[in-house]
């Protein structure tokens, strides 16, 4: 290992990716020296990192004894867990472990909406600064969406709204002022989380020093389990108190309603599926925490279709509607798609599902799929294992490629069928990531189309 001389240089920061580039752009802007480390001996930005810091020393894969000596505060990029050997060690030493949460909340000057949950969280952070932009406020959008924060930091800002995972929040120090909310709550990353608890103990870390928690009605987990000084707003799917959100029935017709008034009717929301009446409620509740203009906030809602691969109309062909939730790799968010496009009395969702697993527990699908779905086909990693949990309740099929997913769902599908990639599970085993495995969805999806258009031509 090469010898390095740390001089006057006591922060690392350890992870050679975006998150760390970030930070490293950001110190270098404050004449801030630096090591750039990371576990891997040849991670895959190495080259692209010595050459945008050359004056910066590197440390791959083994830290020696003067690392641990010289280093005082280690900056963690959140894809790297806590209970990493390198990591317990300076944790042992007594070394600061901070992440660039911590950093941004320190530096920014403008007022912070942070956002978290199992599902929805990216829907809604990107919908908050629509509704900003729509009102005229200078507003910046990023976290774990988006630029990473530190890029995001600007004078003229007049507000940042920050899409905020576990990971990144396992070593929050302080969101200081901050309007914070826990979207929803279920299992995920459990193949990080020792379980559940542990999972949830990180959302959790959203509130400390927060100025106001927005919380679910619906889900008692989203509540700042810690803080009783926090001044509080809801939004849930019933009647709400004065000054919170919720919906109502008038004369036959569903309303979004807040602050004691009717707001906008749910028909009239862009975003596709029910599932997302309760996102639009979360919006107006996060939006009029900070003031955005009621008139704002319902335009957007009135236009703002989501985002690519979250619930995403496709096509609609031979009135059977095709719809990419490759973004779903939770069972939470599987459950909350079928759901909101499933009918009344009827099983109208032809799901594909499976990929590579998160130690989800794939039996928390059985009610929704019991209840909604007539087909189920597989692939991935996860199929065999979902073909044994799911197929009591409803056909099933594992097959090789999402290609022969579209085209037995086409075979099998009736109008006013719904054809639902929800996949529960990561990309990773077959595809790059998920918006590669939804590309390729609607690429399938697509030719079908483009098939009945030439015979009907012909």
């Amino acid at each position: 290992m090469e010898r390095i001389e740390y001089g006057d240089i006591s922060l690392a920061i350890l992870g050679i990716g975006v998150t760390g580039f970030s930070v490293a752009k950001f110190l270098e802007a404050k004449n801030t020296p630096f090591v750039f480390a990371d576990t891997r001996s040849e991670p895959p930005l190495l080259q692209e990192a010595k050459l945008a810091y050359p004056r910066a020393p590197f440390v791959l894969a083994k830290f020696d004894e003067l690392f641990f000596n010289a280093i005082g505060i280690i900056v963690v990029s959140p894809g790297i867990p806590l209970d990493t050997p390198m990591l317990s060690k300076a944790k042992a030493r007594g070394i600061r472990l901070i992440g660039d949460v911590t950093m941004f909340f320190e530096h920014a000057q403008a007022p912070i909406v942070a956002i978290t949950g199992t599902n929805g969280k990216s829907t809604v952070t990107s919908l908050i600064g629509e509704m900003a932009r729509r009102s005229g406020r200078n507003v910046r959008v990023g976290g774990n969406i988006g630029p990473p924060m530190l890029d995001l930091l600007d004078k003229k800002a007049e507000l940042y709204v920050i899409e905020l995972s576990s990971f990144q929040l396992e070593l929050a120090e302080n969101c200081t002022g901050a309007v914070s909310v826990i979207l929803n709550l279920t299992p995920d990353h459990l193949d990080r989380y020792e379980n559940f608890d542990h999972y949830s103990i990180a959302k959790q870390r959203i509130f400390i020093g927060a100025g106001r928690a927005v919380v679910n009605r619906q889900d008692k987990k989203t509540y700042p389990s810690l803080r009783r000084d926090i001044a509080v707003t809801s939004f849930g799917l019933d009647v709400p108190e004065a000054d919170d959100f919720g919906l109502c029935d008038q004369l036959g017709e569903l309303w979004l309603v807040g602050s004691g008034r009717r707001l906008i009717r749910a028909q009239d929301l862009a975003l596709a599926g029910s599932h997302n009446i309760q996102n639009a409620l979360a919006g107006l509740a996060l939006g009029s925490s900070v003031g955005l203009p009621e008139e704002s906030m319902i335009e957007t809602l009135r236009n703002f279709r989501g985002l690519p691969h979250r619930c995403e109309r496709v096509e609609c062909i031979d009135r059977v509607l095709y719809i990419d939730d490759s973004k779903a790799t939770n069972v939470g968010a599987v459950c909350a798609a079928i759901s909101g496009f499933s009918v009344k009395c009827a099983r109208n969702i032809i799901l594909i599902a499976g990929g590579q697993s998160k130690q989800d527990d794939f039996n928390a699908l059985r009610d929704a799929v019991s209840s909604s779905v007539k087909y189920c086909f597989l692939l991935g990693e996860t199929s065999s294992e979902l073909s044994q949990i799911l197929s009591d309740l409803v056909t099933v099929r594992c097959l090789d490629t999402i290609r022969e997913c579209v085209a037995s769902a086409y075979a099998v599908a009736k109008p006013g069928d719904v054809v639902l990639l929800s996949p529960a599970c990561a990309s990773f085993d077959m595809f790059s990531d998920f918006v590669d495995r939804g590309n390729q969805f609607q690429r399938a999806v697509r030719d079908i189309q483009k098939q009945i258009s030439s015979q009907e031509v012909s």
